[in-house]
């Protein structure tokens, strides 16, 4: 009889066995998430400026407008603090009113993308630039550098928030916990509001531009799972 029992009970365990390692394996799980946000310095000035022409023929209006682009190009090159790029060039054709789809002209615009820490030196350029170019873009934004710096900077932050979290969930819970899963996600910059009529104003007095640097905004979202433990 007893040997009857014994049996019994070791096949109850055996039975029990997987549903135990089972829970084990696969505890309870909570999802979270966490950010944080923080300043980065707005260091890089950057500007856009364009020439363009039109006129009823295609190769004259090239030639005006790789003069005016070659004539800056020179004038900011010789700005060492400057970094100056080509940008965007388009060219495309203007119909005539008489309905019948024939080409009456041509007009061609072709960018200039200026760069530069030094904000006085990029003031002065852009003021001689606009004395034949207009002025497309003008802003003020993170450095690469200080932009990396800000986000490092911001995602031990979010991710100390989220251990945080992971931690009053667990305490609350009576458990102890371990991390599971976890992403980290950059949001990007989120800038300073840049007065429209700026730019207008400029280009019509073609003045050294006015560059004000301000800070933009960086966030960091960190989400995740954490599973519970006894």
């Amino acid at each position: 009889m007893r040997t009857a029992i014994a049996t019994i009970a070791a096949l109850a365990a055996l039975q029990s066995a997987p549903a135990l390692a089972a829970d084990t394996a696969n505890p309870p799980t909570v999802e979270l998430a966490a950010e944080a946000s923080g300043p980065a310095a707005n260091d890089l000035a950057v500007a856009v400026l364009y020439a363009e022409r039109s006129g009823t023929s295609a190769a004259a209006v090239a030639r005006e407008v790789n003069r005016d682009i070659a004539a800056a190009l020179e004038l900011s090159r010789a700005q060492g603090a400057v970094k100056v790029q080509s940008g965007n060039v388009s060219t495309w054709p203007v119909y005539g009113k008489d309905g019948q789809g024939r080409i009456a002209a041509w007009r061609m615009r072709s960018e200039l993308r200026l760069e530069s820490t030094d904000t006085a030196a990029m003031s002065e350029l852009v003021g001689k630039l606009q004395e034949t170019l207009a002025l497309a873009q003008l802003s003020m934004e993170p450095a690469p550098e200080t932009r990396r710096k800000a986000v490092a900077d911001v995602t031990v932050d979010a991710l100390r928030a989220f251990e945080v979290r992971a931690r009053l969930i667990a305490d609350t819970l009576g458990r102890r916990y371990r991390i599971a899963h976890l992403s980290v996600a950059d949001h990007g910059l989120q800038p300073p509001p840049m007065p429209r009529m700026r730019a207008a104003v400029m280009a019509a007095e073609a003045a050294p531009a006015p560059l004000e640097g301000g800070e933009s905004r960086v966030s960091v979202h960190v989400s995740g799972r954490i599973e519970l433990l006894d």
